[in-house]
C-alpha cells in the first residue's frame, strides 16, 4: 500500500480500497491516468482518512473507461453534463469523472455550462475549483501529488486562498470559505476576503445555505475562526440578525469554541447529544447574542420545525437567566416545561466565557446551575403531571373543561412544590372534587 508524507512530516498509510487502485491500474494500462482529488487529497496530507473517494480520469474517453468499471460493479451514468460516473459495488461506491470546464451563464448555482474534455490537463481542469488546498490530486496507483496552485505551502501557512477567477461563479463558495476556516484552522488570504466581499448570497437557497452553516457549526474544528472569516468578508452585514454576545465578536467566538468543546467531550464520555440537540445546542450558542432575532435568522436558512421552535426558546431563556434561579424549584420547573429539560441550557451556561460570570459575581454558576437541574432530575426531561386523566375518571370526573382545569392546577402546584407525588395529587384532586 502506498504511503504518504504527511505535513507534520509523518509517514501515513491511507485507507485505499485495493478494488480502486486495480481499477487505477487498468485506466493506466489502457492509456488513461486516474487522480484521487478534492478533500481526499487534503485530508492524506494532514494524516487524516477519509472515505470519500472521488476520482478524476484524464486521457481515456467515456467508452473506453465504462467497460473497465463493469468488471468490478454496476455503473450509472449519475451526471451526463458533468461527466460523472457511478460505480457501485458490494461495500464500496465510487465516483470517477472526467476534467471539465465550468461557464456562468445564468443565475444561480445551477446557471452553468460544462464542458468535459479528457485532453485537458490536471493544471487546466484544477482553475474551476474553490481553494488552493481542494485543487490538489494524487495520481494512482502510486499517489503522486499533483499540486499546481500551492495547495500545500497554503495548509502549512494555515491560509485559505482561492484558485483563480472561476471562484466567483458560485457564490457558495463565500460561505465554504467560513466552514473550511473553521475545520481546518485556516485564515482567509487577504486577496479572497476581498473578492468574497464582491459577491452576494442572495441567489442561493435556504437549503444550500443550511448545509454550509451545518458544517461550519458542527463539524469538528474551531467555530472562532469561521466567525472570523465571516465577519472578515462582512457577511454580518448580509446576515444582521446575527450579534455579539455581551457586544463582543471575541465573546462570541469563544462561546462557540467552547460549544465545540463540550460536544466532544460528551461524546468521548459516551454521553453524545442527539443529531436534534447537537443542531439546536450549536445555532443556540452562534445565535446567543440576541434573542430577538434568532428566529428571523433561522427563517432565511432553514424549515427545520425542531430549531425554529427550539432555538428561539433556548436563546431567550439563556439570556433572562439570573443567579438567584440555582435556589427558585419552581421556576426552574418551569423552564424545563418550556424547553423540555435543562440539559442544552445549562451546557449554553457552560459555554458562555467565564470572564463574564466573575465580572457579574458568581463564578460557579454553570455548575451550580447543572447541579440544581440535576437534583430535581430536570436535565433529560421535563416533570410530567402526576394527576392524569384516568385517575380523574376513576373518580366519577368526565373528560372535558372540568377535567382539564383540575389537571392543569393540580400540575401548576406541582410546579411549585405543593403537590409532591403521585398520592398527593389524588388527594388534592378528590378534597378539590367535594
Amino acid at each position: 500500500m502506498p504511503m504518504i508524507s504527511t505535513l507534520a512530516g509523518g509517514a501515513f498509510e491511507p485507507d485505499l480500497p485495493k478494488r480502486l487502485l486495480a481499477i487505477a491500474g487498468e485506466i493506466r494500462e489502457a492509456g488513461g491516468r486516474a487522480f484521487l482529488v478534492g478533500g481526499w487529497v487534503r485530508d492524506a496530507l494532514l494524516g487524516k482518512d477519509c472515505r470519500d473517494y472521488d476520482v478524476e480520469v484524464y486521457d481515456i474517453a467515456q467508452d473506453e473507461l465504462v467497460p473497465i468499471l463493469k468488471k468490478y460493479g454496476r455503473t450509472n451514468l449519475v451526471g451526463k453534463a458533468f461527466g460523472v460516473i457511478h460505480l457501485a459495488m458490494k461495500g464500496l461506491s465510487l465516483d470517477f469523472s472526467f476534467p471539465r470546464t465550468e461557464s456562468k451563464v445564468g443565475y444561480g448555482h445551477r446557471g452553468f455550462v460544462v464542458h468535459t474534455d479528457e485532453k485537458l490537463s490536471f493544471k487546466e481542469a484544477a482553475l474551476r475549483r474553490d481553494f488552493t488546498i481542494n485543487a490538489m490530486g494524487m495520481e494512482l496507483p502510486e499517489l503522486t501529488l499533483c499540486d499546481p496552485y500551492g495547495g500545500i505551502d497554503d495548509l502549512k501557512k494555515g491560509l485559505l486562498r482561492h484558485v483563480g477567477p472561476a471562484f466567483v461563479e458560485d457564490s457558495l463558495r463565500i460561505l465554504r470559505g467560513v466552514q473550511f476556516a473553521s475545520r481546518f484552522a485556516l485564515t482567509l488570504a487577504p486577496e479572497t476576503v476581498e473578492l468574497c466581499k464582491t459577491l452576494s448570497l442572495a441567489d442561493l437557497s435556504i437549503e444550500r445555505l443550511f448545509e454550509e452553516f451545518k458544517k461550519w457549526l458542527l463539524k469538528p474544528g474551531k467555530p472562532s475562526l469561521g466567525l472570523r472569516a465571516f465577519l472578515d468578508i462582512r457577511l454580518n452585514a448580509f446576515f444582521p440578525e446575527v450579534f455579539p454576545l455581551h457586544k463582543s465578536w471575541d465573546a462570541l467566538g469563544e462561546m462557540l469554541d467552547n460549544m465545540e468543546t463540550v460536544r466532544r467531550t460528551l461524546e468521548s464520555e459516551g454521553k453524545p447529544l442527539s443529531d436534534a440537540q447537537a443542531m439546536e445546542f450549536a445555532f443556540a450558542a452562534f445565535l446567543s447574542g440576541n434573542p430577538e432575532t434568532s428566529l428571523k435568522f433561522l427563517e432565511r436558512i432553514t424549515n427545520e420545525t425542531h430549531l425554529l421552535k427550539i432555538v428561539p426558546q433556548l436563546v431567550q431563556a439563556y439570556n433572562e437567566i439570573q443567579f438567584a434561579v440555582v435556589n427558585d424549584a419552581p421556576t426552574l420547573r418551569r423552564l424545563a416545561v418550556k424547553l423540555d429539560g435543562l440539559k442544552l441550557l445549562c451546557l449554553l451556561v457552560k459555554c458562555t466565557p467565564r470572564e463574564f460570570y466573575a465580572s457579574a459575581g458568581d463564578m460557579n454558576f454553570p455548575e451550580n446551575l447543572w447541579q440544581a437541574a440535576a437534583d430535581l432530575d430536570l436535565l433529560e426531561s421535563a416533570p410530567q403531571p402526576y394527576l392524569t386523566g384516568k385517575m380523574l375518571m376513576d373518580m366519577g370526573v368526565k373528560p372535558g373543561k372540568q377535567m382539564g382545569e383540575i389537571i392543569k392546577k393540580s400540575f401548576e402546584l406541582q410546579l411549585d412544590g405543593k403537590i409532591a407525588c403521585t398520592g398527593d395529587a389524588i388527594a388534592w384532586a378528590k378534597e378539590h372534587l367535594v
